[in-house]
Formats: structure tokens, sequence, C-alpha cells
């Protein structure tokens, strides 16, 4: 295994000469990168290949979280790419980290959506954490000798965030916290959560975040959810019953919760669009190669105007997607004040669209598609939840809307 922060370039190039596909054409991912992104997204698409790829579909079939796998993506920098390097991390900037998760998914859509939730709480500690937080968490974190879940949602606040109600009661010098956190990805099999609690009034205002160890008395987990995709990862309910947590595990300022989770989510929907991108990438990739085997009627089905014209627009989707995620990425760096309406705006547009353009490869490869055999069903499964989480399509209308009107 390799590492970006130690490999040549010549020695990149020349172990992954033979892992691209369908690279000089318009839908290109390496189109206006440069070098360096191109070595990122490069070790990025050689680990979905070797790594993700071969065992997706098993993976799948069993249910099975690969944790050993996913740990090995830390030998690449992949466990902490936004956390300073004094905690084991790269600083990537967001757009960067876009390119290596659209690398990602093209090998596993589930697993690597699963990395970038562990990246955005290992990136939270390291934003907002204290230097005890960030000595005691984030190394582990980056190197992934410890993995880490997100828990916003609850079973009664989905969409409204902010109605949480979870509560963290402050005795002395610890919080002792009750309730529940819903559809919480990794759940039973990380080290970490980053919990949003109660602990003053009604609304975002009376949210703090905090950070708890999984092993400390009091919680539990529900069933594992059974689910359309994302099997290779476990979802299920984590319940707090008088959870001890010290104060000093408060993550930031009392009140500052909610901030601290929209902060996450911003980062989040780009990693999630990004996603999107490397399942669409993918199935435009399998159904060129498949069009161009499969015969009908004495011809190659690509043969057929149709099919040219429906994987032409498919191709200017992905193309599109792509442009907007990294112009949304672009200004989450650069702090830019309408980089929250172009977060919801990429999530919006490369998930709804990009899950059409895995469902059209889906309907060309016919009675193929529908199979288990063929991956593109798997593609089409796993991306359908992205237009859900980290903020449905329905919330990115209202937060692009709210954009535009508040300049009236």
């Amino acid at each position: 295994m390799f590492c970006l922060r130690s490999c040549s370039r010549s020695s990149l190039f020349k172990l992954l000469s033979n892992s691209r596909s369908i690279s000089s054409s318009c839908v290109d991912p390496n189109v206006g990168l440069t070098t360096d992104e191109i070595e990122y997204r490069d070790a990025a698409l050689n680990f979905a290949k070797t790594e993700l790829a071969p065992n997706m579909q098993t993976w799948d079939l069993t249910e099975e979280f690969p944790v050993d796998t996913i740990k090995r993506s830390a030998d690449l920098g992949f466990g902490g790419l936004f956390v300073s390097p004094d905690y084991g991390g790269l600083s990537l900037p967001r757009h960067d980290g876009s390119v290596i998760f659209e690398a990602l998914s093209q090998g596993c859509v589930t697993t690597a959506s699963y990395i970038t939730i562990h990246n955005m709480v290992n990136a939270m500690i390291d934003t907002f954490g204290t230097e005890v937080q960030k000595e005691r968490y984030c190394p582990d974190l980056s190197s992934m000798e410890k993995l880490a879940s997100y828990c916003l949602t609850e079973p009664g606040s989905g969409s409204d965030a902010a109605a949480l109600v979870t509560n963290a009661k402050k005795e002395g010098s610890k919080y002792i916290v009750n309730g529940s956190k819903a559809f919480i990805s990794g759940a039973g099999a990380t080290d970490l959560l980053v919990v949003m609690t109660r602990t003053g009034g009604k609304g975002p205002k009376g949210v703090s975040a905090l950070i708890i160890d999984t092993d400390t008395p009091g919680i539990s987990y529900g069933q594992k959810e059974k689910k359309i995709g994302w099997n290779n990862q476990p979802t299920c309910v984590v319940n707090f019953d008088d959870v001890e947590v010290p104060c000093e595990n408060l993550l930031g300022a009392e009140g500052q919760g909610f901030n601290l989770a929209m902060h996450g989510l911003n980062g989040g929907r780009i990693n999630i669009a990004s996603c999107s991108l490397g399942a669409a990438q993918q199935c435009l990739e399998d159904v060129v190669q498949y069009t161009h085997d499969r015969k009908a009627f004495n011809q190659p089905l690509n043969a057929n105007q149709h099919v040219q014209f429906k994987l032409a627009e498919m191709a200017t989707e992905i193309t599109t997607a792509r442009l907007i995620v990294r112009q949304a990425a672009r200004s989450l760096d650069a702090k830019e004040p309408n980089a929250v309406a172009l977060c919801a705006m990429c999530k919006l547009y490369a998930t709804e669209r990009l899950f059409k353009v895995c469902d059209d490869a889906l309907q060309l490869h016919g009675g193929y598609g529908y199979l288990k055999s063929y991956p593109v069903q798997q593609f089409w499964r796993d991306s359908r939840v992205h237009r859900i989480l980290e903020g449905t399509s329905e919330v990115m209308h209202m937060l692009v809307a709210r954009d535009l009107l508040k300049h009236l």
C-alpha cells in the first residue's frame, strides 16, 4: 500500500497506467484538475478498483461492514482528509476531497459514503475542538484506529433538526444524556459519536454537541435496519440512557451545537454529491461498454441513434453536475457568503440528476440491469438515499430559494 504523502508521481502513474477508462472523452473527471489533484484522484481510483469494486457486491449481499478495508484507506490519508497534519491529517481543501470521494465511489458507493461521514466527524473535532480534544481524538480518527458516527437525526426530527429532544442535563462536571438518535451510519461498529443534544431551551440555540465514546455505559443500539441500499454499512437507532459524559467533551460552546451541525453538513453535502458523481461515472462507463458489446437487430446497441442520444444526455448531466459540485467546494473553501446555497444547490442537482443517470444505465442494460450479478443495479440502489440524507432535496430547494429571496 502506498501513501499520498510519500508516493512519487512517476511510480503512481506507472501503477495506474491500466486503471483509467474513457479518460480522453468529454466526461473525463481529470479535466480542470492540477497535477496534484490528478494524483489524489488516481490514488483513490486505484484503491476503488483494487480494494472496493471486487468486493462491492459480496458486501452488499452479506451486509458486511468492511472495517479492515476502510481502515486500509487510512494508509493513503483518507481518514483525515481535512484535518491538520499535526493530528495525522492531510489538510486538503474541500475541492480535493470531492475529487477523492468521487473516485472512491466508483468502487463502492456505500463504503465511500461512510468514509465521508467519518471525515466529517474528524474535521468537526479538528475545527471546533479544544487542543485536548484534538490531541485525544483526531490522531486515532485520522489513522482510522477508531471510527466515528455523526448523530443528529432522531425518530421524531429529521428535516426539522432544531426540534431534537435528546437532552443533556449538566450535573457538576458531567452531562447526563438521555434520548435516541435514528438512521445512524456505522452505529454499533464505530468507536466515537458526535451527538447533538439539547442543553438549553427550544430551538437551535438550545442545542450543544458532545463527543461520546461508544464504550460509555448506558449506550445501546436498536435492530439493524433492513435497507434498499447502503447494505454494507450498519444503520440503526442509538439509545442513550443516563449516559454520563464529562463536560470536557463538549464540542464548541454550549448552544453552538446546531451551528456546528450545519457547518458539518455543508461539507457533507458536497461529499455525498461527489459520491453520486462516482456512481454515475461508473454506470456510464459500464453502459458504454455494454451497449458496444450487446447486439440487437444485427448491430451493436450503440449503433441505435436513440441509445447514442441517451448516452450523450447522461454524459452531459455528469459533466454539468461535476462543474456545480466542484464550484460549491471551491466556494466553501473560500468561505464565500453564498457557499451554503451552493452546497445545497450542488447536492440537489447532483443527487437528483445523477440518480436518473444510474436509472438510465440500468434501463439500457435491459433485463440484465435488474440482475444482482450486474453492478449497475447496486449503484442505482446505493445512490437513491443520497436524495434524502444530509438534507432532503426538498430542504435543498428551501435553502436555495432562501438565498435568492433574502436579497430582495
